[in-house]
């Protein structure tokens, strides 16, 4: 078992790799273990291939041990270094929905979409240069694709509603979905007695509700016992966590609507975004102060905003 500070070894062969993007336990990777064959489910960024590759060395697996990268979605915190560690495995595919297989064989749009998002400087910083991968080794899924990991059997759903280009992967040995982005953002901070606290995230630029409700939906129906959030970690008590989510997304969206399109959309939006989720982490126990809230949700907070915008904009025309 991996003694490494970074990594949280599950049940089932599962280790949860804190990939060190922007603050402990806010990003996470995943290495499925199975009869000496191993699949990476999302990456974090280039800086974070070198905790994914000593996690792999501390389970005396061999780079050659890994047969598939898994991306949920191709947003640089999911897939940025997916090609930087595909260098590393021989023998792996990337998996990757078909909509965003192009931009990891050429990561030029993917880079300059998060260019105009965070700024060139922020890009260069957090991500560095975009590995592209060979399109001989990129395998593309559909909805119900099932490929097997030494006999284990991982299912994959197309799950849009975070990004067109995402799906979710059925893990059936351990009941548990590995959710990218469309389950929503728990971070452990909020944890309480009550146990997690949940929110969606309406990151720009493919936000659309009423898919973000129907793939929640789908998911749910398969009764898991747990979800497996990049953002961060396992979580259980699903069927509340769904709901929860999905309230406030309601709210978020309600208020929206009711703005006219002005200079004072965005910010009105982002303050109201905070105070429907202090409100929520209020009623679940939580005892941080609104500033201490509002710290750790701060980017989120920007990113809802921009990316209901980009909805609402979508939605006009």
């Amino acid at each position: 078992m991996p003694t490494l500070p970074f990594v949280q070894t599950l049940a089932h062969g599962i280790h949860v790799i804190d990939t060190g993007f922007h603050r402990p336990m806010f990003d996470a990777s995943y290495l499925a273990v199975e009869n000496g064959h191993a699949a990476y489910i999302d990456t974090g960024t280039n800086h974070s291939v070198p905790r994914l590759l000593e996690t792999l060395q501390s389970l005396g697996l061999a780079p050659e041990a890994v047969d598939y990268v898994i991306v949920t979605h191709v947003h640089l915190d999911h897939a940025g270094g997916a090609g930087l560690l595909m260098q590393q495995l021989p023998n792996a595919r990337l998996v990757v929905h078909p909509h965003g297989a192009r931009h990891m064989i050429d990561p030029e749009r993917l880079t300059n979409g998060a260019r105009v998002v965070y700024g060139e400087p922020e890009v260069t910083r957090s991500y560095g240069r975009i590995v592209p991968v060979p399109a001989e080794r990129v395998l593309r899924t559909d909805d119900g694709f099932t490929l097997e990991l030494a006999g284990r059997p991982l299912k994959f759903l197309d799950t849009p509603g975070h990004a067109r280009h995402h799906h979710c992967i059925w893990d059936e040995g351990s009941r548990g979905f590995f959710t990218g982005d469309t389950f929503g953002l728990s971070y452990r901070e909020f944890d309480t007695a009550q146990g997690a606290w949940l929110m969606p995230t309406s990151t720009p630029v493919q936000f659309e509700p009423e898919a973000m409700r129907t793939s929640v939906q789908r998911m749910l129906a398969y009764e898991p016992e747990c979800m497996y959030l990049t953002h961060y970690g396992r979580v259980g008590d699903v069927q509340r966590l769904g709901a929860l989510m999905l309230g406030l997304m309601d709210q978020m969206v309600a208020f929206a609507l009711s703005l006219p399109n002005d200079a004072e959309r965005h910010p009105r939006m982002a303050k109201r975004f905070g105070e429907i989720y202090i409100a929520s982490l209020r009623e679940h126990g939580c005892a941080l102060t609104d500033a201490q809230i509002l710290e750790l949700l701060a980017l989120d907070l920007e990113l809802n905003a921009q990316g209901m915008a980009v909805w609402l904009n979508r939605r006009a025309r």
